[in-house]
């Protein structure tokens, strides 16, 4: 793996964290692409990563807020 694509994997991450996403998994894969001609390598990077949405309407999600929800699926 070269260091050009471990930098882009960096910036990659960065951003998604400025942007208030959790990273919790990253694959970056480098090969030598079969339709190309040429031997430079290529690179393809999974990303997993989540961020928590707070309901506007009855405050942010698990501070109880909600409680009177008549949901049957819902576990209490």
């Amino acid at each position: 793996m070269n260091e050009d694509m471990l930098e882009d994997q960096r910036q990659l991450v960065a951003l998604l964290s400025e942007e208030g996403w959790d990273v919790t998994d990253l694959e970056l894969s480098a090969y030598d692409s079969p339709w190309e001609d040429s031997n430079d390598p290529e690179a393809t990077i999974t990303i997993t990563a989540r961020k928590p949405y707070g309901d506007d309407e009855s405050g942010s999600e698990g501070d109880g807020a909600g409680d009177e929800d008549d949901n049957p699926f819902r576990v209490k």
